[in-house]
């Protein structure tokens, strides 16, 4: 294959005529998610070429809240890795593997959402642009929330082994351990905004809300528990607690924008069981 046409598949442009509806065929459409597939794994082959030249940061990155709680303990073991001889090479892999991963986040999800946005309708596309603009820092800010207390729960976890045994901890289930309780803490973030869209797609009051919300709280500190891989009750509290605020957010949001319903008039006097005369 030619060098342009190489850059071809990385390009995806249709083929046949664009409708003025912005219909494309559906060989086009083929077409440009094998384009943006493409995109995203070039990405992730540069973002963890990337991650290996920086290896030595991301691993003491990665290895601080373990080396935090061992301090705090007073414990003088360090990690291990218990894949043979290969181990130390497979570390490498998952871990640049893993940073790959979320340093093109950024990249990946933008192409995810350029194949959505064209088969979208104005107003959709104005709400979920401001979705994702509150989801990204609330990920990122249940990550950093993550991370911080994550040292407290090993510190628990670690100091329940009894005297005279060793907890030589193998630094690939660690590594999991790690990505579970940082994966857990973002998407316990974006709970409350899915909220806030099914309240502005008219699946959600905010009465009901209020009405639900002793379970709701109940169902957080659930959620926070299982979420959490530490299962100690400091980092479950750390997680339920701003998820219980973010909740009480999407309530006053919810409750406002019933309101500006309820004043323009929007649907007034159908029943949710009756058809529109539209």
């Amino acid at each position: 294959m030619s060098l342009s046409g190489v850059v071809q598949l990385f390009v995806g442009r249709p083929v046949h005529p664009v409708g003025a509806d912005g219909r494309m065929a559906l060989s086009d459409h083929l077409r440009e998610l094998r384009a943006r597939i493409l995109k995203c794994a070039l990405a992730l082959v540069v973002g963890f070429i990337v991650a290996i030249y920086f290896f030595d940061p991301l691993f003491d990155l990665v290895n601080a809240p373990y080396e935090q709680a061992r301090q705090a303990l007073g414990d003088e073991r360090t990690m291990a890795t218990t894949s043979g001889a290969a181990g130390g090479f497979l570390l490498t892999l998952k871990l640049c593997g893993l940073a790959a991963v979320i340093g093109t986040s950024p990249f990946w999800l933008y192409q995810i959402w350029a194949f959505i946005l064209p088969g979208l309708h104005a107003q959709e596309k104005k709400w979920s642009a401001i979705f994702f603009a509150i989801a990204g820092p609330l990920f990122l800010a249940g990550i950093v929330l993550g991370y911080v207390t994550l040292p407290k729960g090993l510190e628990i976890l670690i100091g329940f082994t009894p005297d005279g045994l060793t907890n030589l901890v193998e630094f690939n289930d660690y590594l999991t351990f790690f990505s579970r309780a940082l994966l857990g803490f973002g998407i316990a973030f974006e709970i409350p905004v899915f909220v806030v869209m099914l309240n502005l797609a008219g699946v959600v009051k905010g009465k009901q809300l209020g009405t639900y919300r002793p379970w709701i709280v109940l169902g957080t500190f659930i959620f926070a528990a299982a979420m959490t891989p530490s299962t100690d009750p400091f980092t479950m509290t750390f997680m339920a607690i701003p998820m219980i605020v973010l909740f009480g957010i999407s309530e006053v949001i919810a409750r406002l924008n019933d309101r500006r319903r309820a004043a323009r008039g929007i649907n007034a006097g159908l029943s949710p069981d009756e058809a529109s005369p539209l």
